[in-house]
């Protein structure tokens, strides 16, 4: 046989197995693709398997698979909000820095099988805030000498102002008689706010840089406040207010200057709202920083 002819044999051999081995790498990218969001979507809602046994839906199954403590105790999340701490500020505590902290200071959410309503946000500042609730929370009257404008009982951070505002829904249920106050820069003008705060606030709502400004100002009071809740929620690119590095920054340096001694006098408690992420998942992240 020729040296072209044998050439030309080999390479049409070469293809041939070519051919053999694309038809299933080519079937799981059509099955990839396949999906289409409206499917997704159903799989995340229903979470219902082939069988048609009830599963719980992917939203959840992250959370278990990642790790992640959906009804954290007091003392895992001091444990969390000290590591966050060292973390963004790139300090280490001592022994007796952290013997200061107590986990008393931290609010544990109520997990109450018999009560499926427990999971709302409302309902776990009702168990927070205990018999005095509808007092403290609901109350519109402003009282002479007792009850200061502009000094919420309860305040809400988060990310965004859109985050704000769904956390502000599910409060709704506590701010019909009180308005909340929204405290972000999002399409509020500071002067609105500051109008809003000369009246009896029980609730508001926003996010680290616009709190501490109004703070700042003299116009938002710290007298009231009781509770302060961190919003857990993480947006579509998986950031939180402990890891959106702005933010972050913004939320450490509020902590620090308002929130810190208040803390430490057992003057205010924190309650994170949502599940909280296992250590393992920064000294992974770590680790490959070392290594790079």
């Amino acid at each position: 046989m020729a040296p072209a002819a044998a050439a030309s044999e080999a390479t049409d051999k070469r293809k041939k197995d070519m051919r053999k081995l694309r038809p299933e790498k080519s079937i799981r990218k059509g099955q990839a693709k396949g999906k289409t969001k409206s499917s997704k979507n159903k799989e995340l809602k229903s979470g219902d398997d082939e069988k048609g046994a009830v599963r719980p839906a992917a939203s959840a199954l992250t959370k278990v698979e990642k790790g992640d403590i959906q009804y954290a105790t007091a003392s895992q999340q001091l444990s969390f909000f000290v590591n966050q701490y060292q973390s963004a500020n790139e300090v280490q505590l001592s022994a007796l820095e952290i013997e200061l902290l107590k986990d008393t200071s931290f609010i544990e959410l109520c997990r109450d099988p018999m009560r499926q309503n427990m999971s709302k946000l409302d309902e776990q500042v009702k168990n927070a805030f205990g018999s005095s609730w509808q007092e403290v929370l609901c109350r519109g009257n402003l009282v002479q000498g007792q009850i200061v404008p502009g000094s919420p009982a309860l305040l809400v951070i988060s990310s965004s102002a859109i985050r704000s505002l769904e956390l502000l829904r599910d409060l709704r249920s506590l701010t019909k008689e009180c308005h909340a106050a929204k405290l972000f820069s999002k399409h509020m003008k500071i002067e609105e706010q500051v109008a809003v705060l000369k009246n009896r606030v029980n609730i508001a709502s926003g996010t680290p840089s616009r709190i501490k400004k109004l703070i700042d100002m003299e116009v938002l009071g710290l007298s009231r406040l009781a509770v302060i809740v961190i919003d857990m929620h993480t947006d579509v690119k998986g950031y939180s207010v402990f890891t959106l590095k702005q933010i972050s920054e913004d939320f450490w340096d509020l902590y620090k200057c308002y929130f810190h001694e208040r803390l430490l006098e057992a003057k205010v408690r924190i309650l994170l709202n949502g599940p909280i992420p296992l250590e393992r998942r920064k000294m992974k992240k770590t680790a490959s920083k070392d290594s790079s």
